[in-house]
């Protein structure tokens, strides 16, 4: 993957406002799939020119997520402890970290967590916790072994820094070199037993 170029078209996308306008659906979403094969944002307005305000922003906003995750994905994947997964449809595991699979959702600090990112920091339990019982209940939902990069921008724009590769790497690098898994949390729902963290990302 090219990271320069992918970083370069996210951030093409930060002039529009992000609002969904309606909940994210597996019917929406296959509505949406164009965005797997859409490599520019140029290229994606066209494809949206017709839509509806609430379709397109949907569409933008998923764009925008997916391919933000791919990198974050590769970020991982570039590192010698880290082996990819290479059946690209498994929902539940994107890569190994030594010999513990994860699955990777990058996540904003979340408003409905009621809580400060001090308090987070401080309490990984139980914003862990939080994310697993309140993630999304369509195709993605799993409750297997996740690592969350959470975002916190200074303005409470925190969507934009899905766009900051540079950033994100320096944030993935620092945490993959330093990994023991002895040091991963334990948490169990639904009894399952998961291993997960969180890995913070601020500018």
């Amino acid at each position: 993957m090219d990271l320069v170029r992918v970083e370069t078209e996210l951030k093409k996308r930060l002039i529009h406002p992000y609002k969904w306008g309606r909940k994210q659906s597996d019917d929406w979403d296959a509505k949406t799939s164009f965005i797997y094969s859409t490599y520019t944002f140029e290229k994606l307005l066209e494809k949206t020119a017709l839509f509806d305000e609430k379709a397109r922003d949907y569409a933008l906003n998923r764009w925008y997520n997916f391919w933000s995750a791919e990198a974050v994905e590769n970020l991982f994947s570039l590192h010698e402890k880290v082996t990819p997964n290479k059946n690209k449809f498994d929902k539940l595991i994107d890569f190994t970290i030594n010999t513990t699979c994860f699955d990777h959702k990058t996540t904003v600090f979340p408003k409905g967590f009621n809580q400060t990112v001090a308090y987070a920091k401080s309490n990984p339990t139980e914003l862990i916790q939080w994310l697993y019982l309140n993630q999304s209940q369509e195709s993605r939902k799993h409750l297997k072994n996740r690592l969350f990069v959470v975002l916190v921008e200074k303005n409470n724009e925190h969507w934009k820094l899905k766009a900051e590769i540079n950033l994100l790497k320096t944030a993935i690098d620092s945490y993959v070199e330093k990994f023991n898994c002895d040091s991963l949390i334990q948490i169990n729902l639904e009894n399952n037993a998961i291993l997960s963290d969180l890995i913070w990302v601020e500018n």
